[in-house]
């Protein structure tokens, strides 16, 4: 199942803030919530606990079920290259994810809910599920009956825009639209999270 509760605390839990929002209440509140999170110490995690929580991590980063990371993982091991790097890209290539990388969404929880009630096109095709796997080549955007709501006239502001876009994406917020120009690779992902442990943790 998905994670349908606060928000900030998957990233107290986690360790490093998963979110833009998370940032500032993390910076204010680092230990893991609950009555007893000042006192955990999480140097004395074992490693399975250390490889469980990146895996965690990365399924909270972006916002998948435990059951389509395992259909990501067995996409990966199918792939040439390395899994873990492999796996990181197939969730970046994500319909949401991307719509979240372009500036178009203040966060991936908003990027989905905008997929998911028929706001994106994808080469002019209503697209509402998430995980449709965008390719090189594809343009993504805003359908045209939505960009009047307020989220999206903030996104063509470029509101919600990283100071950085992704070098494998070409971006128009005043057009509220994005090409994918090519297949991401591992390096230009900024995700925190060592792929490595979640290879290990799948692997055991």
């Amino acid at each position: 199942m998905r994670y349908t509760g606060p928000k900030v605390r998957l990233s107290r839990r986690a360790g490093v803030p998963l979110t833009r929002k998370a940032v500032r209440y993390f910076e204010e509140r680092p230990y893991p919530p609950g009555e007893h999170g000042r006192k955990t110490n999480r140097r004395q995690t074992g490693d399975y606990g250390l490889r469980l929580m990146e895996k965690q991590k990365l399924r909270w980063y972006y916002d998948v079920s435990e059951r389509q990371m395992r259909r990501y993982w067995d996409m990966a091991l199918r792939s040439p290259g390395r899994s873990g790097a492999e796996l990181v890209v197939l969730l970046e290539s994500r319909l949401a994810s991307l719509v979240l990388r372009s500036g178009l969404a203040p966060s991936i929880y908003a990027a989905r809910q905008y997929v998911a009630h028929g706001h994106i096109t994808v080469d002019g095709r209503k697209v509402d599920i998430p995980s449709y796997l965008v390719k090189p080549g594809q343009v993504v955007a805003v359908r045209e009956r939505s960009r009047r709501m307020q989220p999206f006239v903030a996104a063509a502001e470029g509101v919600y825009a990283d100071e950085r876009i992704a070098s494998y994406l070409d971006v128009s917020h005043a057009d509220l639209r994005f090409t994918v120009v090519s297949r991401p690779l591992r390096e230009q992902i900024v995700v925190p999270v060592d792929e490595q442990m979640v290879v290990e943790f799948y692997s055991r």
